[in-house]
């Protein structure tokens, strides 16, 4: 038994010479009463290994094999995804056909080769899940975030995949997939929106990620209340402007529900989406503040151009739906059947070609994880699913949670690019918690990432110096807030 407890704690060391620990480590988790507490198991594989009394109280699961792991409900796993009956149950066994993981936390988990046919998704976390060579035939990957998601070998061929949520950091390498759908069928909208249209085509090898490629490499500026044309404009304009190198062109724009707004913007390959992000709903709500006058003076030291892209954003807002048809059409005048509307070069930057009608990137009214972008963007999403909550809480803790994901998306925040996305990986699951206050499975996930974030924020001295400057507030006041708000004991 001191043997295993050794075995665990040296697994937490970082020299080279105990690379061999984790392999060494699986071995001896045959023997009952093994202790991983704190370690990092990202990877480590313990198929059919025996578990009993295993202590993985602190550890770190991501990616973790545990397919066919003897009594795997013995271990004990403190707040980690093995404390869900079904969750603990898939990863044991890889056989998830036909059943219904809406909502479920499943960030990091290992699914590699699992049967999910038909199985649905919609509103899960899948972040930094190991889906390769996994069966997705026919599932429901609607509004499912798949940020830094492996699905390489996957096999995606009749999944509706509406609002899913991949990114330039999602592995879709050697996906197999002949048709897809992009719209959930409903009562009232019954159409699928497959993809190729002609139900008498399919998807030929690699087609399919040629297809979904241009949706990946968008910036998605999600305007979800007050929508305000002007500003949209002027700010779009002073962000290209700004960020010359980024390469900004717009190619589709959405109207979602009642008074929300989708903007797309195609970058340079390099472009940091995150920032873009952040930088432009900075310069939106700045000058949505401004006074009347204010923004007549802004605007007539503006190019005239912009009147004409608030024209068209006016018009998107009257309409379902507007969309470019072609990712890559560069500036050039477009039209389509369904609209008489043709417009080029309405900015400074480049702007394809819009048209109306029904987008076939993305369909549906509401928005979780909007299909590209980044993680910063998921954030984003889910404060402003936030602030529609009827919660008493939900209006401040949407505005601590907002004031965190702006202290570290600062360029001066002194994180390094893996760390802030792992805090607001960290960020987001807090704030869907919010969003659904009895999800236990969430609440567990929430409370690890309550655990996880302060150490990562502290490293950041620029980050603590932003919240002091511009909020006037501790960092520590902040996360304590948070936890009070959400039920959680401040530890």
């Amino acid at each position: 038994m001191l043997f295993g407890v050794y075995i665990g704690w040296r697994s937490l060391k970082v020299d080279e010479r105990d690379a061999w620990i984790r392999d060494v480590a699986i071995v001896f988790a045959a023997t009952e009463g093994t202790s991983f507490n704190s370690a990092d198991l990202t990877d480590a594989d313990f198929t059919r290994a025996r578990l009993k009394s295993t202590d993985l109280r602190k550890a770190i699961l991501t990616r973790t094999r545990w397919h066919n792991a003897n009594t795997l409900d013995r271990v004990m796993p403190e707040t980690s995804y093995l404390n869900s009956i079904q969750v603990r149950e898939l990863v044991r066994t890889l056989q998830g056909q036909d059943k219904n993981f809406n909502k479920f936390p499943l960030s990091g988990v290992n699914l590699q080769g699992a049967n999910l046919a038909d199985a649905s998704f919609i509103g899960a976390d899948l972040n930094a899940v190991n889906l390769q060579d996994a069966d997705l035939s026919r599932a429901k990957l609607v509004q499912t975030s798949l940020d830094e998601a492996d699905l390489t070998g996957a096999t995606l061929t009749g999944a509706t995949i509406e609002d899913w949520g991949i990114t330039r950091s999602t592995q879709l390498r050697g996906v197999r997939c002949r048709y897809v759908f992009m719209s959930l069928s409903t009562k009232d909208d019954p159409n699928p929106r497959r993809k190729p249209d002609n139900w008498e085509e399919e998807f030929e090898d690699g087609d399919f990620a040629d297809f979904i490629k241009p949706i990946v490499d968008t910036l998605d500026l999600y305007h979800n209340q007050g929508v305000d044309p002007r500003a949209i404009a002027i700010s779009f304009k002073q962000l290209a402007e700004n960020n010359p190198d980024a390469e900004l062109e717009i190619v589709a724009m959405e109207k979602r529900g009642k008074d929300k707004f989708l903007l797309r913007a195609a970058t340079a390959s390099n472009a940091d989406h995150s920032q873009l992000n952040a930088d432009y709903f900075t310069i939106y709500n700045e000058i949505k503040a401004l006074a009347e006058g204010e923004v007549k003076t802004l605007l007539a030291e503006k190019d005239s151009r912009i009147a004409s892209l608030e024209t068209m954003i006016q018009t998107a807002l009257q309409r379902p739906s507007f969309y470019a048809q072609n990712y890559h059409h560069q500036g050039d005048t477009m039209s389509d059947k369904s609209s008489d509307i043709s417009i080029s070069h309405v900015t400074g930057s480049k702007i394809s070609g819009i048209a109306a009608g029904k987008s076939t990137a993305v369909g549906g009214e509401n928005l979780t994880g909007v299909a590209g972008g980044d993680i910063s963007g998921t954030v984003t999403n889910t404060i402003n699913q936030l602030t529609e909550s009827e919660s008493p809480e939900a209006p401040t803790l949407a505005d601590l949670l907002k004031q965190l994901q702006q202290a570290i998306a600062s360029p001066d925040s002194g994180l390094s690019e893996k760390d802030k996305k792992k805090a607001l990986r960290h960020l987001d699951t807090i704030g869907k918690l919010g969003v659904e206050r009895n999800n236990s499975d969430l609440r567990s996930m929430a409370e690890d990432a309550m655990d996880a974030l302060p150490t990562i924020l502290k490293q950041g001295t620029g980050l603590i110096e932003f919240l002091k400057g511009h909020f006037d507030v501790e960092l520590d006041a902040i996360l304590d807030n948070i936890q009070r708000l959400l039920g959680m004991a401040n530890g």
